[in-house]
This record gives C-alpha cells, structure tokens and sequence, in this order.
C-alpha cells in the first residue's frame, strides 16, 4: 500500500508539472494495467466515450498521428490526439482539434482526475506512474471536449501499455523493429508479440510494411481476434514519389482509390510510407466500403501536415536540421532521406543519445551521411554523457571526425562553425543536423525555434 499524501489541487502548469514529475517516471514498465483501469473506471471510463485509433511501431507513430488527425479534420471531425513523448512542452501530449493544450486548460485537465490519483496510489502496491496519470488526463479531455474520435499513440510496446486501455476501432502497426529491448526482447518478431496487443476483435489492423518474422506475429494476432487486415504493399501503399522542393510529392493506393500527385511537406520515403498508413487509417475508420475520399480533401490535408522534430529545417546560414530519430532504424530512414533530398556538403551532426539506447547502432547508421559529429549530451539524467558517446563515435567515425562538447548550445555553435568552414572550403552548402534522442531535439529546438506568441 502506498503512502501518498492526496493531492491537492494545481493553480499553475509548473505545479501541475511538479507533480507529474514526482511519479513514477514513463521510461520503467511494470507489466500491468490494474492501475490504470482502476484510474479510468473511477473517471467514468472517459476511453469509451469516443472511437479510437490506435498506433504502435518503433518509429513513424507521431509523424503518422499527426497526419491522421489533418486528415480527420479534413472530414469535418473533432479530434483528439495523444502523443509521447513531447518534443519540448508537456501539453503537446494532449491535443484537441489538432492543437494541445495551452497551460490553462492542462492545469484544468490535471485538477479533473487529481482527486481520483490518491484513490488509486492508495489502493495499488505502485502509485500511478507519469504516463498513466496523463493517459487519464488525456481520455477524460477528449470525453470533456467532446471529440469525434482519438488517435493515440502507445507510449512503450502494445499490450500492457497504459493507453491499452481502450479497444481501438483501428490499431494501426507501424514498422517494428529493436527499440527498449530491456523491456520487449530483444528481436522485431519479439518485440512484435507485445505490439500486437493492441489489435482487437472487430477491430481493422492497418499494418506497415513489416520484416517477414514480425508480419506473421501480426498476422496471427488479427486471425486470432478476426480483425480486419490490410497490408502496405498489398492493400495499400505508395505508388511513386518524387522530391520537390519543401517535401514530396507522392501517389497514393488507398484502400478505396488512388489519390495521385499529393504534395507532402515532410522529407523521406519514410513519410511517404506513413503518409500511405495514415490514409489507410482514415479510410478504415470512416468505414470498410464506400466512395474513394474527396481528392481535394485528401490533397489539402496532407499539404497541411506537420511533424516537429521530423527532418524539420529551424534555420538558414548554416542549414540547421532537427530529427529526433533515437536508435538505428530510425537512424536508417534519416540517413536515406538525407540523400535523397537535400544537397547538404559538409553536413555535421550533433548527437546526444539517451544512457539506454544502442549508440554503436545509431552512430553507424548516421557515418556515411556526416562528414563530422560533435558529440553532447542533453539535460536529463538519462543522457549519455557526451565523452562516452564519443568513444563509441570514434571506433566509428576515426579520431578525427569526432569532437565532444557537453554543452548542446556549444555543441550547436560548434557544428555551425564547422558547416561553415567546410562549405567555403568546399564550394558546398553546408549544414547540421541535431538528432539522437527526441530530449536533444525538443532542448535544439527551444534553443533555436522562437516561441509563437499567446497561447491556445
């Protein structure tokens, strides 16, 4: 039984952040989900008061998230949308109509399900953990809001993930591959086992394009509970792609048409392959047959999509590039994106990696894209620090491709400066990419992105 004084309730965000902190923090997983369905069931299940669709997958759920809830919106529908982790506020976590919380409202979503915490951290041999106090917080605004529909994000695996607690309408499994192996084994197909948990019976499962071991897990999992299936590359998927100034420009085979020449702001044939998943989703949503979308709809909201974070460019002179892929697959698709769309000569990286993650596999995929790396660290005491990042670095990129600045503001600067020089050396276009974790990224781009004025 746990001790924890009952809370009371917040005036201001920084308390609210306070006491979320104070939890159990996000990054362990205890594999149950008696908290958070005692949570839920004293709020009322606020989880079944709209239809959900569900993500998973190592890489890709927030790019995806976001262009499912453009397109939702394309149609007329109120949304809401959960996201972990944020990129650099909490209220990113919870959105409603495509925009998250300002402060006000997160205060008021906290004071909502504050005095259900106690009830629960009473009752439990563990308090509610940071992610499930959230998960709660986020299912009782959207039934508050209220919305059309939830597209939520697991925030680790599948089946004991907190979000889990809703049986989503469509379960949406995006590539999966070796990410937190201390927690869902250590191949995809393993990892795959946890991630189908989200899968349910009457539910439509719109799958990724998925390595043969990790397809089969999935496979039997909607057989298992007669989902619906359909397959990128068989059902759906994408049909061409060109790179264009600004993104892409892609055709689409969706499961009721062909959407052609859509112009996509977001870099890499990654986000195509997501834009092609999200648009499966949707279509899977709104129902299993029927019309092709409107063309001009589907058009118009992929050409709205954002994905912070994502290969997104925050200045010029030197380029300086944002992405917050934290282990080697996600690496991989930055690195092909690189090639394909831009031009950059040098390109330096600055990289800060959390303690946990496969660094070797990481820096290996980034080598043959970075003519230099400064290694750093970001603030959390997670980081890796950067002199033992840089070791790994220079068994890969050699002695002299390596620098270690700790301070990331510096280790920005630093890269600039190199950029820089290696253009004028070069008669190139220099430029830095910040990657290795989505803390490194969110702290690069409060450095470096000046905050939009007034709040939601």
């Amino acid at each position: 039984m746990s001790d924890v004084p009952a809370p009371r309730l917040a005036e201001t965000f920084e308390e609210v952040e306070d006491a979320l902190l104070s939890r159990w923090p996000e990054t362990k997983l205890e594999p149950s989900l008696d908290r958070i369905l005692a949570f839920t069931e004293l709020l009322g299940d606020p989880q079944r008061a709209y239809p959900v669709i569900h993500l998973t997958g190592t890489n890709g759920k927030t790019s995806t998230s976001r262009m499912i809830d453009t397109l939702l919106r394309a149609l007329d529908l109120r949304t809401g949308r959960f996201t972990s982790p944020h990129v650099e506020r909490m209220p990113e976590r919870i959105s409603v109509d495509g925009e998250p919380l300002s402060d006000d409202e997160f205060v008021r979503a906290f004071n909502d399900v504050a005095p259900y915490t106690h009830l629960v951290d009473v009752s439990q041999d563990h308090p509610l953990s940071f992610f499930e106090t959230v998960v709660g917080m986020a299912y009782a605004a959207f039934a508050d809001a209220p919305v059309d529909v939830a597209v939520v994000e697991v925030g680790m695996g599948g089946t004991w993930d907190a979000t889990n607690v809703a049986d989503a309408e469509v379960a949406v499994v995006l590539p999966v591959a070796v990410d937190h192996a201390r927690y869902l084994g250590d191949t995809p197909a393993d990892i795959a086992l946890e991630k189908a948990g989200i899968i349910k019976a009457g539910s439509t499962a719109v799958l990724a394009q998925q390595e043969p071991d990790v397809a089969r897990v999935l496979l039997e999992r909607a057989a298992e509970v007669g989902a619906t299936v359909a397959r990128e590359g068989v059902e759906f998927g994408v049909v061409s792609r060109v790179p264009a100034v600004g993104g892409q420009v892609v055709t689409l085979q969706g499961l009721r048409g062909r959407y052609d020449e859509v112009f996509l702001p977001l870099y890499g044939a990654h986000q195509a392959q997501n834009a092609a998943v999200a648009l499966a989703a949707v279509e899977s949503f709104v129902g299993e047959q029927g019309e092709p979308l409107d063309d001009e709809v589907v058009r118009t909201a992929f050409a709205e999509t954002t994905s912070p974070g994502r290969l997104e460019i925050v200045r010029r002179s030197p380029t300086i590039v944002l992405d917050a892929a934290h282990n080697p697959h996600g690496a991989e698709a930055v690195g092909a994106a690189l090639e394909d769309s831009f031009t950059f000569d040098p390109l330096v990286g600055v990289i800060g990696v959390m303690s946990d993650k496969d660094a070797d596999g990481l820096l290996a995929a980034l080598e043959p894209h970075l003519a230099h790396v400064v290694c750093t660290q970001n603030s959390t005491d997670r980081a890796m620090s950067a002199e033992r990042l840089a070791g790994a670095a220079r068994e890969i990129f050699g002695e002299h491709r390596v620098t270690v600045t700790p301070r990331l503001s510096d280790a920005i600067d630093q890269a600039a400066a190199l950029a820089e020089a290696g253009a004028a050396a070069s008669v190139g276009s220099g430029a830095v990419l910040v990657t290795g974790s989505v803390v490194t990224v969110g702290e690069a781009r409060t450095l470096l992105v000046r905050p939009e004025r007034g709040a939601r």
